[in-house]
């Protein structure tokens, strides 16, 4: 079967096949580089996915052993400084002093109980300072007056739990409101400011369960410590995309050597 003739600028007939020519040096050069940069991009990617898998496991060994751990007093005025997420999140302490229960707040929560409050209550410690307790869940506002309005403040309480780190601001797309008392996150700064209080330790402790001792305050131990750890998927992306780009590369080339 003969092919078309197809009309040149200049007026000649030329076979249409002859459009199927292979690629300048020029235009296999730059092809060559584009591929290059992509495939060492995606590579790095998939590299940096796999140093986070390996971040991400140290991280949950590390937070399984200090949530088995004994309880140790938690840090001092002296070590405020150094609290940090990587050094002390999730650390099991714990504390003792006297509730002071009219500058407790109450936080929106979710929880395996269903929604309601988490009530936090400053503590007044030996030395003077204070640290923020999340007693624990309750199911409605009204529950937390109740719970308020019978508290006592004169009993020194010796008490456990997870050292976790302020969250300012509030919670998604919901800011807090300390003037109208509307918490959605346990921002300790601000309710140490919306209740006038100083000395507060950058940090708040989640009461484990042992710490309740009454069945009908505050549900304690609930707190969730869950990782998200997708990296390894993450990864395997990054580099199976990269293996599509060298695939891709060596059929052109290889057409173009064909051609």
């Amino acid at each position: 079967m003969s092919l078309s003739p197809v009309e040149t600028p200049a007026g000649t007939a030329v076979p249409a096949d002859q459009d199927n020519h292979p690629r300048s040096p020029l235009a296999r050069s730059l092809l060559a580089i584009s591929a290059l940069v992509v495939f060492l991009c995606l590579c790095a990617l998939g590299s940096w996915q796999v140093y986070r898998l390996q971040w991400k496991l140290d991280l949950i060994a590390r937070v399984e052993q200090r949530i088995h751990a004994q309880p140790e007093a938690a840090p001092g005025r002296s070590d405020w400084p150094q609290v940090s997420v990587a050094r002390d999140e999730y650390r099991h302490v714990k504390v003792s002093g006297v509730f002071l229960h009219a500058q407790s707040s109450m936080v929106q929560a979710v929880t395996e109980l269903g929604s309601g409050f988490w009530l936090l209550t400053p503590l007044r410690q030996n030395d003077g300072s204070l640290v923020f307790i999340n007693r624990g869940f309750l199911p409605s506002a009204e529950r937390v007056k109740q719970e308020l309005s019978r508290a006592s403040s004169s009993e020194t309480l010796t008490l456990t739990g997870l050292l976790r780190i302020t969250e300012p601001g509030g919670g998604f797309l919901r800011h807090n409101d300390a003037v109208a008392g509307r918490w959605f996150s346990r921002d300790v700064a601000a309710m140490a400011a919306a209740h006038q209080l100083t000395d507060v330790a950058p940090y708040f402790i989640d009461a484990d369960a042992a710490s309740q001792t009454d069945a009908a305050g505050p549900v304690a131990g609930l707190t969730v410590v869950r990782f998200q750890n997708n990296h390894a998927v993450y990864a395997l992306t990054w580099y199976a995309l990269a293996l599509m780009v060298g695939l891709a590369y060596w059929y052109v080339r290889r057409t173009d050597r064909r051609r």
